[in-house]
């Protein structure tokens, strides 16, 4: 499928990149897996999906931050996601990351499970939420932890021409010798349509520290992303370049989330 971009869209990607982008300082927290900014959009009741994402570090640590830690500098991360519609309000997904470190080598880097809930809208209604809820294994070479869960609620608005998205993200560390606290880690989607079946915007993950006793404004990490979301012969493909703004471990960091409907 091909794009027929309008001087209007291309005068709004241009803005929206520029923006994000210039704003930026020198730094990014370390990569996960999974950079993705949760919507209503869902598998339909008893189909399958897969997609598969893809991020690289371009710019980052060439030092471990513990012992054992695969450092992030050129660090790759592929990891397919199978998902399933339970119901018109419920889908299953399975997680199996993969890494491979700036020498060549390729790991696997565990397995995560989640749940996600979208509530019922009717037709015309554009605001929607629901709640997803994970539960994985990850390897020490990108974790300190072999276990964590995740509780993800899902806010947003979506009509013709905008898509607003709000995750107030919640993780927690569940083995032994490390903190079990769970932590704040906010994740915001803001696009607009550009073309057919084009829209371009920005993505925000920050790192504020303790539920319990945020971090000091001053000291939280903020990573933002300058993004195009399109569809080529019906698959979804969501591109993003993001650089860190404060606080933050990595450098520039390249990632795509690639989905294939099985239909």
């Amino acid at each position: 499928m091909s794009f027929q971009r309008t001087p209007a869209g291309l005068h709004w990607a241009a803005a929206i990149a520029s923006s994000c982008l210039l704003a930026l300082s020198p730094a990014v927290q370390a990569a996960p897996d999974e950079i993705q900014v949760y919507t209503e959009e869902m598998d339909e009741p008893g189909e399958f999906g897969l997609e598969l994402h893809v991020n690289q570090v371009m710019r980052g640590r060439t030092e471990p931050s513990y012992p054992g830690e695969m450092a992030s500098q050129h660090r790759l991360q592929v990891t397919p996601e199978i998902s399933y519609g339970i119901s018109k309000t419920l889908e299953a997904g399975l997680y199996l990351p993969l890494a491979m470190s700036s020498s060549g080598e390729l790991f696997g880097n565990g397995l995560r499970l989640r749940l996600k809930y979208i509530a019922p809208r009717e037709e015309n209604d554009h605001f929607f939420w629901g709640l997803n809820t994970e539960l994985g294994y990850s390897n020490h070479r990108i974790s300190e932890s072999a276990a964590g869960i995740e509780v993800r609620p899902i806010i947003g608005y979506r009509d013709e021409h905008w898509l607003f998205a709000f995750n107030p993200i919640v993780n927690a560390d569940l083995s032994n010798k490390v903190s079990r606290r769970p932590v704040f880690e906010p994740g915001v989607k803001v696009t607009r349509r550009i073309a057919e079946d084009v829209h371009a915007g920005f993505e925000y993950y920050g790192e504020y520290g303790p539920l319990h006793h945020l971090t000091a404004a001053p000291e939280r990490t903020h990573n933002l992303y300058a993004i195009i979301d399109a569809e080529v012969a019906g698959i979804d493909i969501n591109f993003g370049i993001g650089h860190g703004m404060k606080n933050a471990e990595d450098g520039w960091i390249a990632k795509a989330i690639i989905a294939f409907p099985f239909k």
